[in-house]
């Protein structure tokens, strides 16, 4: 089978750090941290009180208020980040696509918490009456963000959500670019949308010892890398990428930011939220990215990590590296966008491939803030691109993301060349 180029040709972001794509890419080439004391509830009594929140986010922007008050945050992140890709791309009210071969492929980890929380609470602090939102099966499923984007363009292609925590929207990235390549569809907007800031969020990532708890400097908490990291930082926001056939997207004049080169997925089968120890799973969810895209290590330039800040993670991700690059690891940049952004959960994968798109198109690559100190545990003749935005040519970038469960999915991006 002929396997047919895809690119990608629209780009959105809510993000802690930005509102756009622009926004969220100046921010990220500044060093700029989302991080800062929660302000959706009372979290005082809480081991963490910081997040990284979405700031100045209106859905009326976006929605009517009736509209709004039946989507989730989670969706309205989505829905959002959807509306600007799509409009980005050209195809806001172009009637010339064929909408059978148009589709949505999302990714979430834990969709509508927020929802579910409030209607259980309300139920648990009445007299036992059930008294529930009719909306709050709608509001809460995971799918429902791709099905709402489907209905609000009239996409009528394949439509649904990967789960697989952490590497879901990566996943769902993988999956839109495999059905495009292989004939299936011509364009596919594809990404990921998380909103889980509130008490059970922080409370349940808490009890598993997961977050940082560094609440008198929430700004320098997200720390990869760094000897003194001790968890990660809890994010929310969104990122949508329009995926497209190429012949489909010259056809119609459309702008080209880079071409998707491949795709890897693969398990660690080893422990519920532990990674593999050496990085196995990593080291294998690369090489299969890089077998499917032909090409080789020293064809990367840039790997954008999961590099979450937890003390076992970040070491098990430099071994895979180093076992996947050998010599060539040395010649990389290195980076985390979860220093500034915190950890979007399972639109992790996407708002990070959007950082890895631009990375390609602008020739710069986005620092790891908040470094101090080396841990001896790592590689440190590494560059981890630590505190400071690098500029070089960055031909190709791999972006990693890990889940719990032992998911792992790895994505390339290049620049595109006719």
């Amino acid at each position: 089978m002929q396997l047919r180029r895809v690119v990608v040709t629209g780009l959105g972001a809510i993000t802690p750090i930005g509102n756009s794509v622009d926004d969220y890419w100046n921010s990220l080439i500044n060093g700029v941290s989302g991080a800062a004391s929660i302000t959706r509830f009372d979290a005082s009594k809480f081991k963490t009180q910081f997040a990284c929140e979405v700031k100045g986010f209106n859905p009326e922007e976006y929605f009517d208020r009736k509209e709004a008050r039946k989507l989730d945050r989670y969706a309205q992140y989505g829905m959002a980040t959807a509306k600007q890709a799509v409009k980005d791309a050209g195809l806001e009210g172009n009637t010339s696509i064929d909408v059978d071969r148009a589709g949505v492929i999302w990714g979430s980890g834990i969709g509508g918490l927020d929802t579910f929380l409030t209607e259980c609470s309300g139920f648990a602090k009445g007299d036992g009456t059930p008294r529930f939102n009719p909306f709050f099966i709608p509001k809460m499923i995971a799918d429902i963000c791709s099905g709402h984007i489907s209905i609000m363009f009239g996409y009528r292609g394949p439509n649904y959500t990967t789960v697989s925590a952490c590497a879901s929207s990566t996943n769902a990235l993988i999956d839109a670019f495999t059905y495009i390549r292989m004939g299936r569809a011509d364009i596919i907007v594809s990404g990921g949308s998380e909103a889980a800031i509130n008490e059970a969020g922080i409370g349940g990532f808490n009890a598993m010892h997961a977050l940082s708890v560094r609440n008198d400097s929430p700004q320098t908490a997200s720390r990869p890398f760094d000897k003194d990291r001790d968890g990660f930082v809890l994010g929310e926001g969104s990122a949508c990428i329009v995926l497209e056939e190429l012949e489909h997207a010259l056809k119609r004049g459309a702008k080209i930011y880079a071409e998707v080169a491949g795709g890897g997925m693969t398990a660690d089968a080893h422990h519920i939220t532990a990674p593999h120890p050496e990085g196995l799973g990593a080291l294998n969810v690369m090489r299969n990215a890089l077998i499917d895209g032909e090409l080789k290590p020293e064809d990367i330039d840039y790997v954008n990590v999961h590099g979450t800040s937890t003390p076992l993670g970040d070491i098990a991700e430099t071994k895979a590296i180093l076992g996947v690059f050998k010599e060539h690891a040395y010649k990389l940049n290195i980076s985390s966008s979860k220093s500034m952004t915190g950890h979007l959960l399972g639109a992790a994968g996407a708002i990070e491939a959007v950082a890895s798109i631009m990375a390609v198109k602008n020739d710069i690559v986005p620092p790891t803030i908040n470094h101090f100190t080396d841990d001896p545990d790592l590689d440190n003749k590494l560059n981890f691109t630590f505190n400071k935005a690098q500029k070089r040519e960055v031909r190709a970038a791999l972006s990693n993301t890990f889940g719990f469960g032992g998911h792992n999915a790895s994505i390339i991006v290049k620049k595109y060349r006719a």
